[in-house]
C-alpha cells in the first residue's frame, strides 16, 4: 500500500520555522513588492431577502355595472393617462341620457317663457323661480347621466405598463371586480421584511446596499411603524435609483448594518490557492515563508485573514517566489 506524505511535507513548509535546505540556498535572491497585513473598520450586516415593487401601481377596476364589448389592453403595453383599455356596454345609461336631454330641453323652453312673461308682469315670481329650479335640476341630471355614461370607457389613470389582465371581453363588469392592474416601471423601490431584533438599526434616510442583478444604494424611504402579527417583521420601503435592466418582482437582498469591528486583512492577489489550502508568502528574514492562513470576508480588494499571519506581518504581492528563497523588499 501507497502512503503519502505529500501534506505533511506541505504543512511542515507552512510553518512559522524555515529549514534551510540545498535547493533554497542556491536560489537567486528577487525583487518583491510588499504590504502589510493591516487592521481595517468593518461592520458587520445582516441580509434579508426582499421584492422589487413599482412606487406606483393601481388595480382598475369599472366604476360601473356592464358587459365588456372591447377591452384593448394587453400585459406588457404601455399606455397613457386617459387611454381607454376597456369599453362596456351602457345601452341602459344611454336612455338615461337622452331621457335628461328631453328634460333639460323642456324645462328651458318652460323657463324662457316664463322669463318673457316675467318682463310683462304676466306671471307670478313664484312660478318664475320654480321653473328656473326645474331648469337646474334638469342640468343637473342631464351631466350626472353624461358623467355616468363616460364611465363606460375604463381609462389609464397614470402613464405605465400593464402588468395583468383579469377579464375578457364578454365578463360581466362591475364596481369591486378588477379589470387590469397598472404599474409605472420607471419608479421603483425595493420592499423587505426586516425582523423586530434588527428594525432599530434602520432609520429614515439610510443608505443601505442592495444586491439585485448589480449592487445599488438605495433610500429608506418608509417603514413601518406596526410589527406584522404573524410573521413579526417590520416593511420597509427603500426608493431604487434609475437602473437599466431593473424589473418589478426581482429578487433581492438588503444589507442590514449592525455592528462595526476590525479585522486583519491582506491584499486580494496576494492569497495563493493549491488545492483546498490558502496560503501567502511573507518576508521572514529577509526570505520568502509560506504560511497556511484561513481567510474570511471579501472586504473590497482586500480579504479578512482568521489565522495563520499576524498585523504588520510583510506579506508578498507576487507568488514568482520559492519558499525559503532570498527576497529584496522593494519601496
Amino acid at each position: 500500500m501507497k502512503r503519502h506524505f505529500i501534506p505533511l511535507i506541505l504543512l511542515a513548509s507552512c510553518g512559522h520555522q524555515d529549514a534551510p535546505n540545498a535547493t533554497s540556498l542556491s536560489l537567486p535572491s528577487v525583487p518583491v513588492k510588499v504590504d502589510a497585513a493591516k487592521l481595517q473598520p468593518y461592520t458587520a450586516t445582516e441580509e434579508v431577502v426582499g421584492t422589487v415593487r413599482s412606487k406606483q401601481r393601481a388595480t382598475v377596476e369599472a366604476k360601473i355595472s356592464g358587459r365588456i364589448l372591447d377591452y384593448t389592453a394587453t400585459p406588457g403595453s404601455l399606455v397613457k393617462k386617459g387611454d381607454v383599455l376597456a369599453a362596456l356596454d351602457a345601452a341602459d345609461i344611454q336612455a338615461r341620457v337622452d331621457q335628461a336631454e328631453a328634460m333639460l330641453a323642456q324645462a328651458k323652453s318652460d323657463f324662457d317663457r316664463q322669463k318673457q312673461l316675467m318682463q310683462g308682469n304676466a306671471t307670478t315670481r313664484q312660478e318664475f323661480d320654480a321653473t328656473n329650479a326645474r331648469l337646474k335640476v334638469a342640468t343637473a341630471t342631464l351631466s350626472e347621466a353624461q358623467t355616468m355614461l363616460g364611465y363606460a370607457k375604463v381609462t389609464a389613470p397614470f402613464d405605465g405598463v400593464i402588468t395583468r389582465k383579469l377579464a375578457e371581453v364578454g365578463d360581466l363588469a362591475m364596481p369591486g371586480k378588477p379589470l387590469l392592474e397598472i404599474e409605472a416601471p420607471e419608479s421603483l423601490r425595493f420592499e423587505a421584511d426586516l425582523p423586530e431584533a434588527i428594525i432599530d438599526r434602520v432609520k429614515l434616510g439610510d443608505k443601505l446596499r442592495v444586491k439585485l442583478t448589480t449592487a445599488l444604494d438605495a433610500v429608506v424611504s418608509e417603514i413601518s411603524p406596526v410589527a406584522d402579527p404573524v410573521s413579526r417583521t417590520f416593511r420597509i420601503k427603500l426608493d431604487l435609483p434609475a437602473t437599466n435592466g431593473l424589473r418589478t418582482g426581482q429578487f433581492g437582498r438588503v444589507s442590514v448594518p449592525l455592528s462595526a469591528t476590525n479585522v486583519l486583512t491582506v491584499p486580494s492577489a496576494s492569497i495563493i490557492k493549491r488545492g483546498q489550502l490558502e496560503l501567502v508568502f511573507l518576508v521572514n528574514g529577509g526570505k520568502a515563508s509560506l504560511r497556511l492562513i484561513k481567510t474570511g470576508k471579501v472586504i473590497g480588494e482586500r480579504v479578512e485573514i482568521i489565522s495563520g499571519i499576524e498585523e504588520e506581518d510583510q506579506i508578498i504581492l507576487t507568488n514568482n517566489v520559492s519558499d525559503g528563497q532570498p527576497v529584496t523588499v522593494q519601496p
